[in-house]
């Protein structure tokens, strides 16, 4: 693979898609047109390119692999990427989704519309560069460049509070960044190097590991987000365009899961051991206490919002658990969490494009006249749900064997949240698509027509197949998971047995 460098072609081609949405020129509607059709093909191939990643990759192996490196910065920092089995499930569900939401925006979406797939691109790029740095800088500039094109998506073509939504997100998203660039520095200094893999067998001290993993925490959990600074997230997703509300639920909230998979636990073990209890604490809290907040909700899509924060809970739990299983579990949950939460915000604009309006009142008895649609719907309900042959619940399931067999109180606890998402998410089934029939505007509503069938009918195989199948996944990341709570261990038993030495006099 020396060759052909197949990771960064894979990460680039959707800027280069974007540079050339930005030479098109013309009559508005052909401009318009043309530029639907340009980002779709860029994605396609984007993602038909990052299928080599997925038939190269070698499963049994731990270490990074389609490594490229390159100087950079006059040798602070270098251009290096690379993936393992637990960047590239993220890698290659950014590829796969992309398409997906340019699909939906493709009638949605009516102004400045060449604009909004150069943003849609850019962002593309930058979210699979995020998984795939090897190199601090790098993907603290990715990381960070990241919200500047989520920023526009929501500012620019959101709702009636776009402004206000974007502005918050950004800021909250900004803050922890800023402390995780200061822990940056403070990690160069110490080790002399920006190079994750470098980093990851550094042993930094104790009372750097602590100050370094409170900064990466700011910024990872206001991205997942957790408990309490999960604010932003239900504005964003409301004030967002469908293809937004997608991406940013499917995607930018596992880059907080992603870096504390990456950074904190590798890196910081010690600290890692220590602060456990509190992401604990917090993951039942976001588990329990957004899940009773989203039985409130009267807007759909407020709904699904609240409901990503308390699934990302379970994500949290089973990394901190820092088991085969817990760890595990947590990267099946993000990327089922990806594939389903996407679907159901697929599914509110389908019904919104018609209706103009996610008023959970302003539906009943869709059954009549959208069967379809409501099959679709009940699916991605059901996963959401976790129900026993859906994706949905592989990774829960998964993540409460890992918590258990650490912390008997805290996996009970957060079963709860089992039982509050059956709640909310029947309750809202039940009124959207059963009853009778009565709403005056409903009556002439249409099924879903073929591009909104080729949309979620693969997004319905695969939320049914890895409910029953999910060794794919797991399998990919399995040796790198394996490596990553061994190595993990190890750094804690030798903390304890540190402990155990006689102090000298």
């Amino acid at each position: 693979m020396a060759s052909w460098p197949v990771l960064s072609v894979t990460t680039f081609l959707p800027i280069a898609g974007a540079l050339l949405l930005v030479l098109l020129r013309g009559d508005q509607d052909a401009v318009n047109r043309n530029a639907r059709w340009i980002a779709l093909w860029t994605t396609l191939v984007t993602f038909a390119v990052s299928l080599v990643l997925l038939w190269k990759f070698d499963p049994s192996s731990a270490e990074f692999q389609f490594v490229e490196k390159a100087k950079w910065l006059s040798g602070f920092a270098s251009y290096q990427m690379g993936v393992d089995g637990i960047s590239l499930p993220f890698v290659i569900l950014t590829t796969a989704l992309m398409p997906f939401c340019i699909a939906a925006s493709w009638e949605s979406i009516e102004t400045r519309v060449k604009e909004y797939m150069i943003a849609f691109l850019v962002l593309e790029t930058l979210m699979i560069g995020t998984f795939s740095a090897l190199d601090l800088v790098l993907f603290y500039l990715f990381f960070e460049g990241g919200l500047i094109p989520m920023f526009l998506i929501i500012g620019v073509w959101g709702g009636p509070r776009r402004v206000y939504a974007s502005f918050k997100f950004f800021l909250y998203t900004l803050l922890g960044s800023v402390l995780m660039l200061l822990a940056i520095m403070a990690m160069y200094w110490s080790a002399g190097t920006t190079d994750i893999p470098t980093l990851i067998r550094f042993s930094f001290s104790p009372e750097l590991q602590k100050w370094a993993w409170l900064a990466f925490f700011a910024s990872f959990a206001v991205k997942m987000p957790m408990w309490p600074v999960h604010t932003w997230l239900p504005d964003a997703h409301v004030e967002a365009p469908t293809a937004g509300s997608v991406i940013l639920a499917a995607i930018l909230l596992k880059m907080g899961g992603y870096g504390f998979l990456r950074f904190s636990l590798p890196m910081f073990p010690l600290a890692s051991a220590d602060f456990a209890p509190l992401v604990f604490a917090l993951s039942v809290v976001a588990i329990i206490y957004t899940s009773l907040v989203a039985m409130m909700q009267d807007d759909i899509k407020k709904l699904i919002a609240y409901s990503s924060v308390a699934h990302m809970g379970f994500v949290t739990m089973g990394i901190f658990a820092a088991t085969a299983q817990g760890v595990g579990g947590g990267i099946f949950q993000m990327v089922s969490h990806g594939i389903v939460s996407g679907a159901l915000f697929l599914c509110v604009g389908v019904v919104y494009d018609r209706i103009h309006t996610r008023e959970i009142a302003a539906y009943g008895g869709l059954v009549e006249r959208m069967p379809l649609y409501a099959a679709a719907f009940m699916v991605f309900t059901m996963a959401n749900v976790g129900l026993p042959g859906t994706s949905g619940f592989v990774g829960e399931f998964l993540t409460l064997i890992g918590t258990f067999r650490v912390n008997i109180p805290v996996a009970t606890l957060a079963t709860l949240g089992v039982i509050l998402s059956a709640a909310y998410a029947l309750w809202v089934y039940r009124k959207v698509i059963f009853g009778k029939l009565e709403k005056q505007k409903l009556m002439d509503i249409k099924d879903l027509g073929w591009r909104e069938i080729v949309v979620l009918a693969p997004l319905v195989f695969f939320t049914i197949l890895f409910g029953f199948y999910p060794k794919p996944v797991l399998d990919m990341s399995q040796a790198s998971v394996t490596a990553l709570v061994e190595q993990y261990n190890q750094a804690l038993g030798g903390k304890k047995a540190a402990a155990l030495l006689p102090r000298p006099e």
